[in-house]
């Protein structure tokens, strides 16, 4: 019996246990959903459809829900928009007619649209919600504003919300921001400070659709479940190149007010590239649960990224599109844009897992198909020695060997994950995933569909159903951090500068682009394969091409001249180079090379990095000419743009690479800390006579070469080998080689590119030796040879 009372007991204490958890469940309160830009064609197109697939998930699961359609349209105009707008619901494919027309009806009883213009227009919505709850005996959850409208409006509707629409005490807000976020860093850094002034971090999710597609989603999950198959694979000695793509057959038309302000770049690559970029390349986490640890791991690879450059990117335009924009417009005919509506660009990541492996991020408007995917090819490590025709279908090592996340559209039509059969078997969750059947006679990436092991989602998904779900259960890994956010900005604001006077490639667009728009790479190179279309046939009056002319050699201050086009001209300059160098190591057996920064010997060092592999780098010592004076991992060290385009190619002993002491002691380039002075003990202790074999030079606009600076005595003459100086320009103070060891150097090669070099250089031409005007009119070799490498543009204006 006292066993029985005790059973009696629990089940009882078992039964009140439930009945609270009920009680619990019915009690979870009241959500107010307030689209605002309601009436708009994103809202009209996908945001209420996946408000009113949120209703069908979570209805009936203790929470009530009150929809609030906003916009500055008349009430009358917007309730019409809307009665359209939620008559087109549609509901999953297995709900009965009948039953999907109740739930629409209940959907839309629970719909309204209302105005929202003025911050009393905020605080009546507020009231509202607070009478309907009270009135109704429920408990308020918290609200959801979804920001469906332009940018510029963003500050004065969250400063609306935070002064007259908050939600009280005990209740949550979240608020749901679309891109853009910001045209550059600043931007989007001002972007981020306003809204933060506003609303807590946690309370922001800031949406790149692309995060909520089924197939982006897979690809962390995918990764974390084939640990054990990707592990020996997933890095740069097994994979050969990553491509992301996506690729539109529409233009841009109706949207070229959006395209002039952010064109193809600010559109797709700076977000939804970028962030399945991130997805790919991020080290694993042990939890990819973990919002924080994704973000962390994310920002690792951010950092990791490689500048990118001028080079690093292709540009196209289609040929309708500035007509689109003079009408869109209203610009006058004489209008030409810039703008890119096509982009290839190569990324690289310098870390142990995928130094050397390009990426290739590319996106267009009116291409020849509509289609996006990631495509992560191997490389063939394997020699078959029977004939082709004796391999095993589809399973065969020397067949290609590939992943492709294959986000949609295209061949396929659907997304997939698609592995090659001669990788590994995947294991995807069989409750969303499932095998595809067999296409005959459909290839993709050059294989049979059935060479490869092919999941498809169980049930496909609109990308903002998705989202919605996610900010309705706060599931925040699904959207941008603001730290993710600036980050992908720094990465992307210098190219957009690089490329704001560029003019793109003109293409026709669809079928018609033919092979115009295909690019090739060559290190961190990036140039179009074919020449433009109005030069595939020359008439009469064809502009002349670089190689129409020849290397033109000349006179330049008594001292030799070479000018040529920019290309040339750097090949020719790498030649000699290397020229001198072999000499000096079958001489003397090493060679001591100088180098100057700045942007001018960038195209030089990455000629000598990918097309010069007979050069005796084991036996030279690199030295720098002069140096700014920030850390040596500063972005403005001149000895991190030699390592970023030089040294992380080559194989130079480290014991042989010489960047200046700038940063000693924790302190940037203090006298008494002497580095100049060390430096200058380094050169005498190894350079014979500290005479250089060869020193790079430039010209600056105002006369300056190395950190040598005119009206500035500093190191212009006496017996210093190094000497610290100031720069007019910042970072002000620097390191730099005096005239007098400049001038012990067996050769002197000064290169002088563009055309805002030419009126100094016409100027230093008819000047005598003035190196307090003019540091580098003082560049005489005491007993070496000055040789001047000009391009046109600097020599001929």
């Amino acid at each position: 019996m006292k066993h029985a009372g005790a059973w009696n007991m629990l089940t009882a204490a078992v039964c009140v246990a439930l009945l609270g958890c009920l009680q619990a469940q019915e009690l979870q309160g009241h959500v107010s959903v307030i689209l605002l830009g309601a009436t708009g064609d994103l809202a009209r197109k996908y945001l209420w459809q996946g408000l009113f697939q949120l209703y069908l998930e979570e209805a009936g699961k203790g929470h009530s829900f009150r929809f609030h359609g906003t916009a500055l349209t008349s009430t009358k105009q917007g309730q019409e928009v809307i009665a359209k707008v939620l008559e087109s619901l549609s509901c999953p494919r297995d709900t009965a007619p009948g039953r999907c027309a109740e739930l629409k009806a209940q959907f839309q009883q629970l719909s309204e649209y209302r105005r929202l213009k003025t911050p009393e227009d905020y605080l009546a919505l507020s009231k509202d919600i607070e009478a309907r709850v009270q009135h109704e005996g429920l408990q308020e959850a918290g609200r959801i504003f979804y920001f469906s409208v332009p940018p510029f409006a963003y500050a004065d509707i969250a400063r609306s919300i935070n002064s007259s629409c908050r939600p009280g005490p005990g209740a949550w807000l979240r608020v749901v921001l679309e891109k853009p976020f910001g045209h550059d860093h600043r931007s989007a850094q001002q972007l981020a400070t306003e809204l933060g002034s506003f609303f807590q971090e946690e309370e922001m999710y800031r949406v790149d659709h692309y995060l909520g597609k089924q197939v982006v989603a897979q690809i962390l999950p995918f990764r974390d479940q084939n640990r054990k198959a990707l592990d020996g694979l997933w890095n740069r000695h097994h994979v050969e190149r990553v491509e992301i793509i996506m690729k539109e057959t529409v233009d841009a038309e109706g949207r070229t007010s959006f395209y002039e302000e952010y064109g193809v770049i600010g559109d797709v690559l700076q977000n939804h590239l970028t962030e399945i970029l991130m997805l790919v390349a991020m080290e694993l986490p042990l939890d990819i649960s973990s919002s924080e640890a994704v973000l962390g791991h994310k920002l690792q690879a951010f950092r990791a990224l490689r500048g990118l450059q001028r080079g690093s990117a292709v540009v196209g335009q289609y040929q309708a599109y500035r007509g689109q924009v003079r009408r869109e417009l209203q610009k006058p005919d004489s209008f030409h844009s810039l703008t890119p509506t096509f982009a290839g660009i190569l990324v690289h990541i310098d870390n142990l897992r995928w130094e050397g492996v390009p990426f290739i991020l590319m996106s267009g408007k009116a291409l020849d198909e509509r289609v996006g995917y990631v495509r992560i090819l191997f490389k063939d490590q394997v020699y078959c020695a029977q004939s082709e025709k004796r391999w095993v279908p589809a399973q065969s090592h020397c067949l290609p060997q590939q992943i492709i996340f294959y986000i949609g559209h295209g061949e396929l039509g659907s997304p997939a994950v698609l592995v090659s059969r001669n990788l590994f078997r995947p294991s995807l969750p069989s409750a969303s995933w499932k095998e595809v059947e067999g296409q005959p006679g459909l290839r993709l990436f050059g294989c049979p569909l059935s060479d490869y092991y092919a999941y498809s989602p169980v049930r496909e998904q609109d990308a903002y159903s998705i989202l919605i779900s996610h900010i309705f259960h706060r599931r925040k890994d699904s959207f941008i951090a603001m730290e993710n956010l600036l980050a992908s900005w720094v990465f992307w604001t210098p190219l957009l500068d690089s490329l704001a006077h560029e003019v793109p490639r003109l293409y026709p667009g669809g079928a018609e682009n033919g092979h115009l728009l295909d690019f090739e790479f060559s290190g961190s190179h990036l140039s179009f394969s074919q020449p433009p279309l109005e030069q595939l046939v020359p008439g009469p009056d064809s502009a002349p091409m670089p190689s129409d002319f020849q290397v033109l050699g000349a006179k330049y201050r008594d001292s030799p001249l070479i000018s040529a086009w920019p290309e040339e001209l750097i090949a020719r300059l790498a030649g000699d180079i290397e020229a001198a160098a072999v000499r000096a190591v079958r001489r003397f057996g090493k060679f001591h090379l100088a180098l100057s920064g700045g942007s001018s010997p960038v195209a030089l060092f990455q000629q000598l990095a990918m097309g010069h592999y007979g050069f005796p780098w084991a036996h030279t010592h690199l030295w720098l000419v002069d140096e700014r004076c920030v850390p040596l991992w500063d972005p403005e060290s001149n000895f991190q743009g030699l390592q970023a385009h030089l040294l992380q190619h080559v194989r130079v002993p480290y014991y042989n690479i010489h960047p200046m002491p700038v940063h000693r002691r924790q302190r940037l380039c203090a006298e008494e800390d002497q580095g100049a002075q060390a430096y200058a003990e380094e050169i005498s202790t190894l350079v014979t006579n500290s005479s250089f074999d060869l020193v790079l030079l430039g010209m600056g606009t105002d006369g300056h070469t190395a950190s040598l600076f005119p009206q500035s005595p500093v190191g212009l003459d006496g017996e210093q080998l190094v000497v610290l100086t100031t720069s007019p320009s910042s970072p002000r103070r620097r390191m730099s080689l005096s005239l007098p060891v400049i001038n012990r150097a067996r050769q002197v090669a000064v290169l002088v590119m563009g055309r805002m070099k030419r009126e100094i250089a016409l100027l230093v031409s008819r000047v005598g030796r003035e190196p307090r005007k003019w540091p580098i009119s003082g560049v005489r070799p005491d007993s070496g040879q000055l040789v001047w490498y000009m391009d046109y543009d600097a020599f001929l204006g």
